[in-house]
């Protein structure tokens, strides 16, 4: 695997740790709490995060909406466990993905469906950024909603 990418799927293990650790101190019960009508409960959140690596994958390949509406249909976890499986079970399949990558394939660009185009690399940033600002969420409505404060270092 690319230097570059061995580096970003570093920062990915530690997101996912960090994550982990957090749904570790959660109850079942936590999943259910919805600190903003209208917007995801913890469990939701956890979902959408278990699926970011699967999902961006697929984005990074030039999915299509209609592809991209068919994969979250398959997307439902109503466990802790299965949230944390999921999680690093896509995890998995991304850093599979891109190990196969030449460098050629990182260098070469797709198009989202939503009309935004990176080069295949820049796609494995913005996951990373993208599994960066969802943990920042979860960490933000445990400590300040809540009153839950994880106490876990947030960054090596």
């Amino acid at each position: 695997m690319n230097m570059y990418c061995q580096s970003a799927f570093h920062q990915l293990e530690i997101v996912i740790a960090s994550i982990s650790e957090m749904v570790g101190q959660l109850s079942e019960e936590d999943l259910k709490l919805r600190p903003t009508p209208g917007k995801y409960s913890i469990g939701e959140l956890l979902e959408h995060i278990a699926s970011i690596p699967a999902a961006d994958g697929h984005i990074a390949e030039g999915a299509s909406k209609e592809e991209m509406e068919r994969f979250y249909e398959t997307i439902s976890m109503s466990s802790k466990e299965e949230i944390l499986d999921k999680l690093f079970e896509h995890f998995s399949q991304l850093k599979a993905q891109f190990e196969n990558y030449t460098e050629e394939h990182l260098y070469t660009e797709s198009t989202s469906w939503w009309g935004v185009t990176n080069k295949r690399y820049e796609w494995l940033l913005q996951i990373v950024a993208h599994m960066y600002h969802h943990r920042g969420q979860l960490h933000a409505m445990l400590v300040h909603t809540y009153k839950k404060d994880p106490e876990i270092l947030l960054f090596e």
